[in-house]
């Protein structure tokens, strides 16, 4: 079946006739704004077989349809496919390296400033020496341990209370944070 074996001029126009009979009826019925998006719609068909469009959307039906009838039966399309699979597996792949990869540095850089901030020695590159970092920290360990058991063994000295009586609002606030256990 071709384009030229179908009589196009007739079927566009006779689908603007019954549009423009049913938006002269919607006219009547809903008024004005209705009957012109209806005369809008009607006027598409016509307008399209006298700028060649259906013949360029028969024409893009008929192109879908031979590729689709190909494809079904075709190997060497079948293995375009699975090529085409391979590549958007390896597209999503190298993406979710780089993700990882970029995690794994903000991690190590993480841990080279936690090194650094627990008193422990980096090197010029920037990262702290493990070794290093662990013999300090475990030497540390092991001294404020026999002090704080020492801090806790002592008795506790009193506050001392301000020599001068703090002003009626800080009485106040002093209230306040006590009730709220602070």
């Amino acid at each position: 079946m071709s384009y030229d074996s179908f009589i196009w001029l007739p079927l566009a126009a006779g689908l603007t006739l019954l549009g423009l009979v049913l938006s002269y009826l919607t006219y009547h019925r809903r008024g004005l704004r209705p009957a012109l998006l209806g005369v809008a719609f009607s006027l598409l068909p016509i307008a399209a077989y006298l700028t060649g469009a259906i013949e360029m959307l028969w024409k893009v039906g008929v192109a879908i349809g031979q590729f689709a009838t190909g494809f079904v039966f075709s190997p060497e399309k079948w293995a375009g496919i699975g090529v085409t699979g391979l590549a958007i597996a390896l597209f999503l792949a190298a993406g979710g390296r780089q993700r990882r990869r970029a995690a794994r540095e903000a991690r190590k850089t993480a841990r080279a400033q936690e090194r650094t901030a627990a008193g422990g020695r980096a090197d010029r590159a920037g990262l702290g020496a493990p070794d290093q970092t662990r013999a300090l920290a475990t030497r540390q360990e092991k001294t404020q341990v026999p002090a704080e058991r020492a801090r806790a063994a002592t008795p506790a000295k009193p506050a001392r209370r301000a020599t001068t009586p703090a002003d009626d609002d800080m009485k106040d606030i002093e209230d306040i944070l006590r009730k709220r256990g602070i």
